[in-house]
């Protein structure tokens, strides 16, 4: 996602429902401060309430008020999906142009139509929406649309969102010599001893297209590799969160899911992790990846791990058949999604568990959060009291892990961090992966930083000081910038 503004900018004044957005936009990518939203159709407050009054998860805000977590109100423009960043080396909080997608990361590869569905921007003639549930018209004799292809109207409107920032391959060049820092990390790793201090602080502090460069300066340095010398001379935590690092976010990715699905047992909450909320171009790369390395399919893989409704819940998500962040949050669908929703969970004996899962993987965040609002609006229960009441194990998990990407991107992921650390023991290897995961993206970590600090009322590097120590938590301070 592009750089955001730094975290606490003021919120935009609500549109009316249903109006067109203002001739005068807000700046592009400029959020409210985390927690306070306005009330639908009141004027801009004119002072903001304590910081970290926010609504707890599933009480959400009027519909029309933009979601916590930085969503814009129904009619403003959308804001790029998580992970999309500006050109390499641009100033944080520089922002291009309304419309215009970062050129950095834009790859032809990525983004086509799924098969069998109209062209981006082409919709129905006006007044012919299909039924609910079916797949966008088609002309007659034109192949099914895949398994997971978005249903009621789901097109998706304007240009296709690019792949998140690391996950082009090959990797787009920049302008950032590794060959120093492969120096100082093969002196470290040289001789008698290890110096693990250089390790985590020439690694940690690296983003996304830095390590790329890295682990080819190593190579083309001293002819030996990154990821097989820090195999070979640390272990533990501390050699797991450099490798995360030394991978970089995609081949962090694949990896974590291959072991997640190997052996006995299927680490269910690394899937939720690594494939849920994600956008259609990270869905193929991952799924391109994951297939060149393990020389497996991940669909196969899926299907033997999982099994009945939420293997399929599974399958709609690798689809990548999701709407572009740049798809309208269309009041009507949200009302005809809302009604679906009610009908297959609260307002029927028995749940429709497919239905929901259809509606939580083919929507966007944007979409998903005012469904979220009206939904409470309407009947007075949150949409995910209803999940958590309808709903059990697994799918319960995924679809609130669905549900909270379009509420609360970064409350979700902070939460997710304090349950990595929660209870009795802390699951080291649950909370390295989801801090390098953060680490990624340094806006969306330090709005991670914010939402742990208002639910929480602790800093997230606190918590990491009580629950790991040595080598281990100096390196996860490092991966979060403290």
């Amino acid at each position: 996602m592009a750089y955001q503004q730094p975290y606490g900018g003021g919120a935009p004044p609500p549109n009316q429902y249903g109006a067109p957005p203002p001739g005068q936009q807000p700046p592009y990518g400029q959020q409210p401060q985390y927690g306070q939203q306005p009330q639908y159709g009141a004027p801009p407050p004119g002072g903001q309430p304590p910081y970290g009054q926010q609504p707890q998860y599933g009480q959400q805000p009027q519909y029309g008020a933009p979601p916590p977590g930085g969503q814009p109100p129904y009619g403003a423009p959308q804001q790029p999906p998580y992970g999309q960043q500006p050109a390499y080396g641009a100033p944080q909080g520089q922002q291009p142009p309304y419309g215009q997608q970062p050129p950095y990361g834009q790859q032809p590869a990525y983004g086509a139509p799924p098969p069998g569905q109209q062209p981006y921007g082409q919709q129905a003639p006006y007044g012919q929406q299909p039924p609910y549930g079916a797949p966008p018209q088609q002309p007659y004799g034109a192949p099914q649309p895949p398994y997971g292809q978005p249903a009621y109207g789901q097109q998706s409107y304007g240009p296709p969102d690019p792949p998140s920032t690391g996950y082009v391959v090959p990797a787009p060049h920049i302008q950032w010599d590794g060959s120093s820092d492969a120096r100082a990390l093969r002196k470290a790793m040289k001789g008698f001893g290890t110096d693990e201090k250089t390790l985590i602080h020439v690694l940690v502090s690296k983003d996304a297209l830095q390590v790329d460069v890295l682990r080819a300066a190593y190579k083309k340095e001293h002819g030996r590799d990154l990821i097989a010398d820090i195999a070979s001379e640390c272990s533990g935590n501390l050699e797991e969160v450099l490798l995360a690092m030394v991978r970089g976010p995609l081949a962090q990715d694949c990896h974590v899911l291959r072991t997640g699905m190997a052996g006995p047992g299927t680490d269910e909450e690394a899937l939720n992790d690594v494939l849920l909320g994600r956008s259609n171009a990270d869905i193929a790369a991952i799924k391109a990846l994951y297939t060149k390395t393990y020389r497996r399919n991940l669909e196969a893989d899926l299907k033997s791990e999982l099994s009945m409704k939420t293997e399929r819940h599974f399958l709609m998500v690798i689809a990548g058949t999701r709407a572009e962040s740049s798809a309208p949050v269309v009041p009507q669908q949200v009302e005809q999604d809302v009604l679906e929703l009610y009908k297959a969970t609260e307002g029927k004996t028995g749940t429709d568990e497919l239905l929901v899962c259809q509606v939580l993987s083919s929507r966007n965040d944007a979409q998903i959060g005012a469904i979220a609002q009206v939904y409470e609006q309407k009947y007075r229960r949150s949409l995910e009291a209803v999940i958590k009441s309808e709903f059990s194990g697994h799918m319960s998990r995924a679809l609130l892990h669905q549900l909270r990407s379009g509420t609360d991107r970064a409350l979700r992921d902070a939460s997710l961090l304090e349950d990595s650390m929660a209870g009795i023991g802390t699951k080291e290897r649950l909370l390295l992966n989801r801090a390098v995961r953060a680490h990624w993206d340094k806006a969306h970590l330090q709005r991670v930083k914010q939402a742990y600090r208002a639910r929480f009322h602790k800093d997230l590097g606190a918590s990491i000081r009580s629950e790991t120590s040595g080598d281990f938590e100096r390196a996860l301070l490092g991966v979060i910038g403290e």
